[in-house]
C-alpha cells in the first residue's frame, strides 16, 4: 500500500522521497544559485587554485602563462553569460569557438579529465546546492569534451 503522504505522487518503487527540485535550466536562476557574479569570481578563483596547484594539473596548468589573469577573467565572463547572466564575451573577448580556441593545445583525455577534476574541487568548494553542484559538472562536461582534440 503507498503512503500517500510519503508518496503523494503514488510512486513508492524507488523509496526516494522527492523534494522541490529547483529549475537550472532557464535565466538567471542558475546563476543567482551561483552566488551571482561574485560566486562565479571565487568558483573561477578557487578553479585556478586548484589548476595552479594540484600534481593532476600539471599539463593544464603548462597550457596557461605565468599570469592567470586573463584566463581567470576570460572563464568568469563565459561561465557568467553561460550560467544566464549578462552574455559579454563576444563584446570583450570575440566569438566564442571552443573547439578553435583551444586547437593549439594538445588536449585528450587526461587533460579533459584533469580539467574537469580542478573544476569539480572547486564546484564542491562553493555553498552551492547538491543538485546545483551536479548540474554545473554535467553541463560543463559537454564544452570539455569539445575542447579534446587528441584520441
Amino acid at each position: 500500500m503507498v503512503d500517500k503522504v510519503e508518496f503523494p505522487e503514488g510512486d513508492d518503487f524507488s523509496g526516494v522521497k522527492k523534494r522541490n527540485v529547483p529549475k537550472y535550466e532557464q535565466g538567471e536562476s542558475i546563476l543567482q544559485a551561483a552566488g551571482g557574479e561574485t560566486g562565479v569570481q571565487q568558483l573561477v578563483a578557487d578553479f585556478y587554485y586548484y589548476i595552479d596547484s594540484l600534481p593532476e594539473a600539471v599539463t593544464i596548468r603548462a597550457m596557461y602563462s605565468h599570469d592567470l589573469t586573463e584566463a581567470q577573467q576570460k572563464l568568469t565572463t563565459f561561465l557568467i553569460g553561460w550560467l544566464g547572466g549578462k552574455d559579454n564575451y563576444s563584446e570583450r573577448y570575440g566569438r566564442m569557438n571552443l573547439a578553435s580556441a583551444h586547437h593549439h593545445h594538445h588536449i585528450g583525455l587526461a587533460e579533459k579529465q584533469a580539467w574537469l577534476m580542478c573544476m569539480q574541487k572547486a564546484v564542491d568548494d562553493q555553498p552551492y546546492d547538491e543538485l546545483l553542484k551536479r548540474f554545473i559538472m554535467v553541463q560543463l562536461s559537454f564544452p570539455a569534451e569539445i575542447c579534446r582534440n587528441q584520441h
